[in-house]
């Protein structure tokens, strides 16, 4: 089969996925290697992890990561979206529950402490939980032990507990939805999940990703992608991040007719971001010297526009505030 196209339109992925992978998350980005060195850190030991993030930007990833490189690898990885978890139920679908423990209980039943016994327990979105649950779970942070719904005897569990959330549970906390106390159980060690308009250098390599992988499903000779539709995507603002990458990269597949992803056969807003980029970008100016000289250089340049100061050393906002803080530059110089 050929497929007639100009090679110089074709823009050429890496091949170094091999390299650029922790678990099953990929990036080579100064923050994805930060972050996986952290993982490496905390990987082996028994703290309770919380990792933050935004959605998409694939915080289940990451505790199947930690999961993987922990002593406990052998052992069962249970994920719980606690945002489903029914305020009726939560005590049998956490503790389980012994037949005939209340109406319908017609066999026993396997809460989620038993299923991940020597392994990891995975609660996703943990700052779901109503205030009765979150009472629930302290008490088996405290205890290390649960009792099982019908019987009269509590029993030792033998988990790791790995939470993640999007939520800024510190706001939480001063807001009276989610207890101190707990607060300070799930968050020994904490992870930031760096969303993907900040490792936009990522997206070669996770389009590779997702192109060997999603060709396989959809039963097409879908590989490469054309220089213009790579921009297209680095132009976007992701604020579906990586899901919502991936998912774009599958509807072009599923759209393509050739063996190659060109810009048509992208969504229209991302198809349509560069050139939204191209009439509101500022321009950018590379600076020399240390990260401390080349902030306060942007700062200079732009008399004092934190917002325009980012855009020319190509940061967002948030990232350019926390290395203001980080330098100990003031805001109102």
């Amino acid at each position: 089969m050929f497929y007639f196209y100009d090679k110089s339109e074709v823009y050429h992925l890496r091949n170094q996925l091999s390299q650029t992978h922790y678990g099953q998350m990929v990036g080579n980005s100064k923050a994805m290697r930060q972050m996986y060195e952290r993982l490496e850190r905390i990987a082996q030991g028994e703290w309770t992890v919380m990792i933050e993030g935004e959605t998409g930007v694939g915080k289940e990833l990451v505790a199947r990561g930690l999961h993987t490189a922990s002593s406990r690898n052998d052992g069962p990885f249970i994920p719980v979206n606690c945002g489903s978890l029914s305020e009726s139920l939560y005590t049998s679908q956490f503790f389980g529950h012994c037949k005939g423990a209340f109406t319908g209980a017609i066999a026993d039943h396997m809460g989620f402490f038993d299923a991940a016994a020597a392994g990891t327990l995975f609660l996703d979105e943990i700052g779901e939980l109503s205030l009765s649950m979150q009472s629930s779970l302290l008490r088996v942070l405290e205890d290390h032990e649960i009792t099982t719904l019908g019987d009269s005897k509590a029993h030792k569990v033998d988990v790791r507990i790995l939470t993640a959330t999007h939520k800024d549970l510190e706001k939480e906390v001063s807001e009276g939805r989610f207890r101190a106390d707990l607060f300070y159980r799930i968050c020994v060690a904490r992870i930031q999940v760096p969303p993907l308009r900040e490792r936009q250098e990522d997206i070669p390599l996770l389009v590779e990703a997702f192109l060997a992988e999603d060709r396989i499903s959809a039963g097409k000779v879908v590989n490469e992608i054309s220089v213009e539709a790579m921009r297209c995507l680095q132009a976007y603002h992701w604020p579906g991040n990586v899901r919502e990458l991936k998912n774009t990269i599958t509807h072009a597949i599923i759209h393509s007719r050739q063996a190659i992803i060109r810009p048509d056969v992208l969504p229209p807003k991302i198809r349509e971001s560069i050139n939204h980029k191209s009439k509101t970008e500022s321009p950018t100016i590379e600076f020399e010297g240390d990260e401390r000289t080349r902030l306060l250089k942007a700062l200079e340049k732009t008399n004092g526009n934190r917002t325009r100061a980012a855009q020319l050393l190509k940061m967002s906002r948030a990232t350019f505030y926390r290395r203001l803080k980080e330098y100990d530059i003031s805001l109102n110089k």
